[in-house]
C-alpha cells in the first residue's frame, strides 16, 4: 500500500511521515530529498536546467541552489518550469523504488507537491498534515533563517491548506507531538485492518 503523506511548508509532514515509517515492514521515500539528489545526479535534469535557467545554475558540477531558489519563488511560471523538469525523473525514481521495495507493507510517500506533481494518482491512501498559518511561519523562519515575507512567499505558491484536504482520505492536525503520534497511531492501525481485509 502506497500511503502519500503531504501538506504545506512547515506543517509537520517530514515528522508525520517519519513516525509512520517506525512500523515494521514500512519503507519511505522523501521526495524533496531525492529531488535534490537528483538535481546534482541527473545529466538529464542538469542539461534542462541549464537550457532553462543559464549555465550560473551549476558551478563545477553541483547545483546552485539559491541562484535558482531567487528565480522560482518569485515568479510562478517559473516554478512550473522546474516542477515539470524535476518531478517526472523523481516519479520515475520513485517507481523504482516500489520495485525494490514489493515486500513491504506500506511505503511512505511524503510529497510536498504531491498534487500539483499528480503524484496523488499513484497513491492507494493520502495523508495531509495541518498546522496553523502562525505555527507554519515560525516554524519555517526559525527552520530556513528566513524572513517572515520569504515564508509568506513560499506559502503563496503551493496549494492551498483546504484543497488539499478534500482531496485525502485522511487529515492529521500536528499541534503537539504526543496528538500527532496518537493521529498516525490511529490511521495506521486502519490501515493495517484494511490490507488484512483486502
Amino acid at each position: 500500500m502506497i500511503v502519500g503523506v503531504t501538506g504545506g511548508i512547515g506543517s509537520g509532514k517530514s515528522t508525520v511521515a517519519k513516525l509512520f515509517a517506525a512500523y515494521p515492514n514500512t519503507a519511505i521515500y522523501t521526495a524533496d530529498e531525492e529531488a535534490k539528489k537528483l538535481m546534482n545526479a541527473s545529466k538529464i535534469i542538469a542539461d534542462k536546467l541549464i537550457f532553462e535557467f543559464g549555465n550560473e545554475t551549476y558551478q563545477n558540477g553541483e547545483l546552485q541552489r539559491d541562484f535558482l531558489a531567487k528565480i522560482v519563488f518569485q515568479n510562478p511560471e517559473k516554478l512550473a518550469i522546474l516542477n515539470s523538469i524535476v518531478h517526472p525523473e523523481v516519479r520515475n525514481h520513485f517507481q523504482d523504488f516500489i520495485k525494490k521495495n514489493q515486500d513491504k507493507s506500506f511505503i511512505i510517500y511524503e510529497n510536498a507537491i504531491l498534487f500539483e506533481s499528480k503524484s496523488n494518482l499513484i497513491c492507494d491512501v493520502i495523508v495531509t498534515v495541518f498546522a496553523s498559518l502562525s505555527t507554519r511561519i515560525e516554524r519555517v523562519m526559525q527552520r530556513d533563517h528566513c524572513t517572515k515575507e520569504a515564508v509568506l512567499s513560499r506559502i503563496k505558491n503551493q496549494l492551498s491548506e483546504e484543497s488539499k484536504m478534500l482531496q485525502s482520505h485522511y487529515v492529521i492536525v500536528n499541534d503537539t507531538f504526543d496528538n500527532t503520534e496518537n493521529q498516525v497511531k490511529y490511521i495506521h492501525n486502519i490501515l493495517t485492518e484494511k490490507r488484512v481485509s483486502i
